[in-house]
């Protein structure tokens, strides 16, 4: 491994990344097929992913001929990264074994354990027979999209294909780890002036906003629309504020506290909204909807634009979905991709009905859409959120921290990459973005 890191800060070229030889074994932050059972009665807010996120030696699998082996710098944490370390909503181990029964290749991710983690930054060290685009030495990003390219659902929106899957979740050999293997059609330059760990925090959750926001598959957003955006700091929904703000529209975030909105408006986010200042309650303690407390969402909105919004970004799912059905205007779009507060949803169907209102489900985005969207980060134009690192060896509490909402952004976990501020190939560029844009939502 340290043969790598010296062949990327001297430059060295192809040839000499295809002659690093490859071990028999790498570190890997896994869960274990055998800890399924170990959060049974648990709550789900007292769950810890340090319980069943282990760092081990696991063996370098075969590689496919439309593979890639790639030497992995940085990761980061996902909420899906969090579902499998406290196996819900349901254990990844059953759809691994689902899978495994696909073809012989597929049989290799049926394992008693799984390499989690759906975003990587690193080098290509080695390609399949049948790679053509990437060779040995090509600093990549890796997006999640895992799709078989033989199956004709695939090939119009390859997110509706039959077999369309996350890898590092659906998958195994994910990208917490110091190697992945992952299909050549998963990789995307990375960005020049990005660090490793920049550059990590950015492809599934910079892809699924721009499908969300901007993607003919999403809403559209257009110039001018008024967008409410939950959780605008967070992991999505600071980069949907970025995406808003640059396509002309007007961001309406939402947040949690007075830190929180002090970063949407330096983001030039103008319109912000303090949740727990505001004290909403859309529930009642007799669990039935209180329509009051959407109006008064509403009149808030309104107070800030003076208007409804014609698209909400959603992503809490059950404590927020009536109250975004019932706000945004009348014809207007709701975009939802995930459901973090719950997953069985209620609204009143007579104010999305009968005002015309849609609702589109989107999920992660298709090899095009995380190619635009890591292109406008390579241009400078969208700039990574990421708020602290952790060292491999701490995934299970940088994991953590995602569940208990314990952070802004994104967390980045740095793999084989031994220091942050490592792999910046254009400095000229980075000081033209600025520090400022680039770090903002640093804390550590």
């Amino acid at each position: 491994m340290d043969q790598i890191i010296e062949a990327l800060e001297s430059g060295a070229g192809s040839e000499a990344f295809a002659a690093i030889p490859v071990p028999a074994s790498y570190r890997a932050a896994c869960i274990e097929k055998a800890d399924e059972k170990i959060f049974e009665g648990v709550p789900s807010h007292e769950k810890d992913p340090r319980r069943s996120v282990t760092l081990r030696e696991v063996p370098v699998p075969d590689m496919a001929p439309d593979e890639v082996l790639v030497a992995v710098m940085a990761s980061s944490i996902n909420f899906n990264t969090v579902w499998s370390s406290v196996f819900e909503p349901v254990s990844t181990f059953g759809v691994l074994a689902r899978y495994g029964r696909e073809s012989s290749w597929a049989k290799r991710h049926d394992l008693p354990y799984q390499v989690i983690g759906s975003d990587a930054s690193g080098v290509v060290l080695r390609t399949g027979s049948a790679v053509r685009n990437w060779r040995p030495g090509d600093r990549v990003t890796v997006h999640c999209n895992y799709v078989d390219d033989q199956d004709p659902s695939s090939h119009n929106d390859s997110m509706l294909g039959s077999n369309q899957r996350i890898w590092g979740y659906e998958t195994n050999f994910g990208g917490l780890a110091d190697l992945t293997v992952v299909k050549a059609n998963q990789l995307m330059p990375k960005p020049r002036h990005l660090s490793w760990e920049e550059a990590a925090v950015n492809a599934l959750c910079n892809s699924t906003s721009y499908r969300m926001l901007v993607s003919d598959n999403g809403a559209r957003m257009k110039q001018g629309d008024v967008v409410l955006i939950w959780g605008a700091t967070g992991g999505i929904g600071a980069y949907a504020v970025q995406y808003v703000l640059n396509g002309g529209g007007i961001p309406v975030g939402v947040v949690s506290s007075p830190d929180k909105a002090d970063i949407l408006r330096a983001m030039g986010c103008d319109a912000v909204i303090d949740r727990a200042a505001a004290g909403y309650r859309f529930w009642r303690e007799d669990g039935t909807h209180d329509e009051s407390e959407w109006r008064r969402l509403g009149g808030d909105i309104r107070g800030l634009v003076g208007e409804d919004p014609d698209i909400v970004f959603e992503h809490p799912g059950r404590s927020t979905f009536g109250a975004s059905m019932y706000v945004v205007k009348k014809g207007g779009t709701v975009v939802t991709c995930a459901a973090t507060s719950g997953y069985m949803l209620e609204f009143d169907n007579r104010f999305f009905w009968m005002r015309l209102k849609r609702l589109v489900g989107s999920h992660f985005a298709n090899y095009q859409e995380a190619w635009a969207a890591n292109r406008l980060i390579a241009k400078g134009m969208v700039h990574p959120v990421l708020s602290r690192t952790f060292p491999l060896a701490e995934t299970g509490e940088a994991a953590l921290q995602v569940h208990r909402n314990q952070h802004e952004g994104k967390i980045g976990v740095r793999c084989l990459a031994p220091r942050d501020g490592m792999g910046i190939d254009d400095p000229e560029m980075r000081e033209r973005v600025g520090e400022a844009a680039l770090t903002r939502f640093r804390t550590k």
